[in-house]
């Protein structure tokens, strides 16, 4: 039972990021999940891969029909690498690092995810188009150079903090500048 009720706080809390933030096909969302944050122990002290699945189910199914990609961020024992599909980054321009995620090394959410992926590779930067973060595992660094945040009616997931961002074009020009009415 607790773990269908994370798996419907990630589906509600990505449904409605995706309503506001706009993206398109091939946008890419990262997520950082502190599965340990889930399970309500300290950030890397209690590693749940069943939590991590069960945001993963959550999430992903959504993702897939919506056409946007994935970054899941590993923690910082891999120094916020994160895992993507090999197809993902070649046409990103992302150089693909050499690392296996393990529950303490990289997270039980990059483990999930390197194991559902077709083909997974690691990578140290990337720009998102928007990004979730369960459980405060900073995932700031991995979006484009304007984040907005975005308030959604889900404050959690499971015991984790749950804040969400989408990303912007940097308004540019003066005072006789016009920007467009649907940012994204």
């Amino acid at each position: 039972m607790m773990w269908e009720e994370i798996e419907k706080q990630a589906q509600s809390a990505v449904t409605e990021l995706l309503q506001s933030a706009r993206l398109h096909t091939g946008d890419l969302l990262v997520v950082g999940c502190s599965s340990s944050e889930i399970m309500g122990t300290h950030i890397g002290k209690g590693s749940s891969l069943q939590a991590a699945q069960a945001v993963y189910d959550g999430i992903v199914p959504v993702l897939r029909e919506q056409g946007i990609e994935l970054a899941a961020q590993c923690c910082e024992h891999l120094n916020r690498a994160l895992i993507v599909e090999r197809r993902v980054a070649l046409a990103r321009g992302y150089e693909i690092v050499s690392v296996l995620p393990q529950p303490h090394a990289g997270g039980s959410w990059a483990v999930t995810c390197w194991q559902h992926f077709q083909d997974p590779v690691a990578v140290e930067t990337i720009q998102a188009e928007a990004g979730m973060d369960i459980g405060d595992t900073l995932i700031g660094m991995h979006l484009r150079r304007v984040a907005v945040p975005v308030r959604v009616s889900q404050k959690t997931i499971g015991q984790a903090n749950l804040v969400c961002a989408r990303t912007r074009p940097k308004y540019i020009g003066g005072s006789r500048a016009v920007y467009e009415s649907n940012e994204r």
